[in-house]
């Protein structure tokens, strides 16, 4: 049945293209630039109301999302980004209390409200980080080249252990399929998840992670195979691959399944820095063990299979030419 399950890869990946070209996704400071405050405030507080505060004193429309509790939240902008002197930042954090100040309910002063030490920190900036465009650029390449080497590694060592390029290629294709999808996700529901759907170096660690953990269970089910091919070699290679990927079933769904319940606990009950982290390893873990299983092993067959077609192909040419002579 794997014609069925390349048509519904097919169709989710298209839909993901579609969505990052249309909205894209949420880039992190990482890799956009820009400062991000933390800000937490003694009641709770509406975000629309603080963005349209901000928008009055820094002339831009910046980011403001809950982060965690209803009294906290996240803002992100790129007010002089150009500028990384001391007195911009001192700038900044006197134009965020202008804006900010009268959504407390006591009054607070500039030095709590700037203040981000002490045992009795609970109000005004939390947390800030700041990355300028160069390094955001720097960031977003090492990012790619990551990923780049890391699928071009998996290849080399599948195909040496196996013996196969196909194998190689199905398992990076396989890989590939898992990140696209991952990526596609963060771009559909970015909008709507209660919790920040950011591309930072969190989501590319997390993109490595599924990675390892996907090739590795694909690894599983190839070992299987080979053996099942060397113990059957009068069985069809479709045959061998269909009893080889049954046989490693149970194996795969009790071992994703396992991992899956720790991190729905996690994504649950976990804090708001890492959601969306946990969110990107679950989606990306449940993805892999359908890619192991569903397209993996079916793309390596269908390349074997191509393979002996053509050898097949230039062994009659041979023959039909030296019959001819």
């Amino acid at each position: 049945v794997r014609k069925i399950f390349y048509i519904a890869s097919l169709t989710v990946i298209l839909i993901g293209i579609i969505s990052l070209f249309t909205q894209g996704v949420q880039y992190g400071v990482d890799f956009s630039g820009g400062r991000t405050y933390v800000v937490r405030f003694d009641q709770d507080v509406n975000t629309v109301d603080i963005r349209n505060s901000l928008l009055k004193t820094f002339g831009e429309t910046p980011e403001v999302k809950t982060f965690g509790p209803s009294n906290q939240v996240k803002i992100t902008t790129k007010y002089k980004i150009d500028e990384i002197s001391e007195e911009v930042d001192s700038l900044i954090n006197v134009k965020l209390f202008e804006s900010l100040k009268p959504f407390f309910k006591k009054d607070i002063d500039y030095t709590v409200f700037t203040t981000s030490t002490g045992e009795n920190k609970y109000l005004g900036i939390m947390s800030t980080q700041k990355v300028g465009p160069t390094i955001a650029d720097d960031v977003k390449m090492s990012a790619i080249i990551a990923v780049a080497i890391a699928l071009l590694s998996i290849f080399i060592y599948i195909a040496i252990r196996f013996k196969k390029w196909q194998y190689g290629l199905a398992g990076v294709i396989s890989l590939f399929h898992d990140s696209i999808i991952v990526i596609s996700i963060y771009s559909l529901f970015y909008k709507i998840m209660p919790f920040t759907l950011e591309v930072d170096q969190s989501f590319i660690a997390a993109i490595l992670t599924i990675m390892g953990y996907s090739i590795n269970d694909t690894v599983i089910i190839f070992d299987r195979i080979r053996e099942y091919t060397r113990l059957h070699p009068k069985k069809e290679l479709m045959t061998n691959m269909n009893d080889a990927t049954n046989s490693t079933l149970g194996r795969t769904i009790n071992t994703s399944g396992t991992t899956l319940v720790t991190l729905i606990a996690m994504l649950i009950f976990g804090g708001e820095v890492i959601r969306g982290l946990v969110f990107a390893l679950t989606v990306g873990i449940a993805i892999g063990t359908y890619s192991s299983v569903f397209n993996a092993a079916p793309v390596a067959y269908d390349f074997i299979m191509l393979g002996k077609k053509r050898s097949a192909k230039k062994t009659a040419k041979k023959e039909l030419a030296k019959t001819s002579k």
